[in-house]
């Protein structure tokens, strides 16, 4: 089991409620990590980060959906210390509608996001964590793709996608130190769709068998295992974290 003296990580989504407690989690628990938190239009989130962790904690501008964004991304990264050794490819949205209903727009948007998205980041890391014999890749993936629901056809096949990518990376880079992994979250506490009401909050609870929904923090701590020296060993992996819903 080897690692490298420090780790370099890149969160995307940095600014939503997973990707903050992710990044939290890393800066409370390892004090030689530098964070580097993806962002594009929100920061509050981040920018708080930031001032809580000086000089640890780093804004990295990122257009998820460009090649050319991960290119600058990647040597902002290089310029303030080394390149990255840990990613979590945490951004994404979802626009719900039916198949029948759904625009060509919103199919294409969704994928892009959080399909393409994942593809140019390991891209974009793969090299550098080659040349370091040593990387951790965390793909956020979703309980939709294991367990699709009508009206998410666009959000599924992409976190679908998500799954067999991962898949597939694994067993190109088993053998340079580098692990790939997934996670399929539930329901996340402060991340429960906007249009959502009460009495849907409500039922969508009883149906987990354990009647809450998953804190952020507890999404944060299995990230934070998959991108340790002591994972070292569990690649290819696809994590259900859905308190028994499925």
């Amino acid at each position: 089991m080897t690692s490298p003296p420090s780790r370099r990580i890149l969160i995307t989504g940095a600014n939503g409620v997973l990707g903050d407690a992710t990044a939290r989690h890393f800066l409370e628990r390892d004090p030689e990590c530098q964070v580097h938190l993806g962002v594009r239009e929100r920061r509050d989130r981040a920018e708080a980060l930031v001032a809580a962790f000086p000089g640890r904690a780093h804004l990295c501008p990122l257009e998820i959906t460009r090649p050319e964004g991960w290119a600058d991304a990647m040597a902002l990264i290089e310029s303030r210390g080394g390149p990255v050794n840990v990613l979590v490819n945490n951004a994404g949205y979802h626009e719900d509608a039916l198949l029948a209903n759904m625009s060509a727009q919103q199919w294409q948007g969704v994928l892009d996001a959080n399909l393409n998205a994942v593809f140019h980041g390991c891209q974009a890391v793969l090299k550098p964590m080659m040349s370091q014999r040593w990387g951790r890749i965390i793909n956020v993936a979703s309980l939709s793709a294991l367990h699709s629901p009508a009206g998410q056809a666009n959000y599924a096949a992409a976190k679908a996608g998500v799954l067999g990518l991962t898949q597939s990376l694994s067993k190109e880079t088993a053998r340079l130190g580098i692990t790939v992994n997934a996670i399929c979250p539930g329901h996340i506490e402060g991340a429960l769709p906007a249009g959502w009401s009460e009495e849907q909050v409500k039922a969508v609870r009883r149906e987990t068998p354990m009647r809450r929904f998953a804190r952020p923090e507890e999404i944060a701590a299995v990230v934070f295992f998959l991108a340790s020296p002591e994972a070292s060993y569990m690649t290819g992996s696809a994590l259900k974290l859905d308190g028994g819903l499925v």
